[in-house]
């Protein structure tokens, strides 16, 4: 475990809704420091693992061979408390900032909504219109990030939470390390509720059938993401399914999950058992699918 509490700051300031967030050098390297946040949806929880849940969905993303954001784990005290936090690497540089993809959004003047609009229809039609980077490069990218979301259940990757590295001096654009997965494998989840679920088969396929929904709209309702990715109907989408699956090894990340201090053994076990289900019954049953 390490001890984030005093360590240098820096002024520079991180936005973003998932709890407070500092930024600290630790091995003579920036750091943004995610404090978890209060759990507003279950009060059985007085905060929730969304820093876990940070820590392990970007190793699955690096896992995966997809790039994303380099995370520890450790422990910060505030006013006596100690807590569990997650550091985050700051991959930007003094020449170099994070534009997301609701900024490059709203550069298309025709689009259908504004930035923040997620309706799937329109994120297409600016990911071809955009001129940051090649839009098959994006288009690739973007079903990438949605099938392994898809796989750790992510509910909430909107328009700014992923993105570019804009380079200021070159002004020169590439694909950002994904980022920002705290609202991934259900953190406010409890010890007492993953007892009810985990011992109900019924309970266990609802956490993949039908929660938690992608933060992308299909005709203006969050979409699921299990009738999304098997139901074919995207050709991007079911392409990164056969890139993406293949490459799963659940031993591996079962290694990773066990080796994370701050879960309980039945969070661990809850937590492995959710992803081997999620990978049968979407991605799985969508190559069985595209076998056929």
């Amino acid at each position: 475990m390490i001890d984030f509490t005093n360590l240098p700051t820096r002024k520079k300031a991180y936005g973003g809704a998932n709890g407070s967030k500092l930024s600290v050098i630790y091995n003579n390297e920036l750091y943004m420091l995610k404090l978890p946040m209060h759990a507003l949806k279950n009060p059985s929880l007085s905060y929730t693992n969304s820093c876990t849940s940070e820590y392990l969905g970007c190793h699955i993303f690096n896992m995966l061979g997809i790039k994303a954001q380099e995370t520890l784990l450790g422990e910060y005290e505030y006013h006596g408390k100690v807590k569990n936090v997650v550091a985050c690497k700051d991959f930007t540089s003094p020449n170099t900032t994070i534009v997301d993809f609701a900024s490059v959004k709203n550069q298309i003047i025709d689009s259908a909504s504004n930035g923040y609009g997620t309706e799937l229809s329109d994120i297409l039609d600016t990911i071809q219109k955009q001129n940051a980077v090649d839009p098959k490069e994006l288009e690739e990218h973007f079903w990438n990030m949605f099938v392994i979301d898809a796989f750790i259940g992510n509910w909430d990757r909107h328009n700014g939470n992923w993105g570019f590295l804009y380079n200021q001096e070159t002004d020169e654009m590439k694909i950002a390390p994904i980022f920002d997965c705290g609202s991934s494998l259900f953190p406010q989840i409890d010890d007492e509720l993953i007892k009810k679920v985990i011992s109900s088969k019924a309970e266990m396929n609802a956490r993949v059938y039908d929660m938690p929904t992608s933060a992308i709209l299909v005709d203006g309702k969050r979409g699921n993401y299990h009738k999304m990715i098997t139901s074919l109907k995207y050709r991007g989408c079911t392409d990164a399914v056969k890139r993406i699956a293949p490459r799963i090894n659940l031993e591996d990340i079962n290694i990773l999950i066990d080796e994370v201090e701050q879960l309980t053994q039945l969070q661990k076990d809850f937590l492995k058992a959710i992803l081997k289900l999620r990978k049968e019954l979407i991605l799985d049953a969508t190559l069985k699918e595209i076998e056929k």
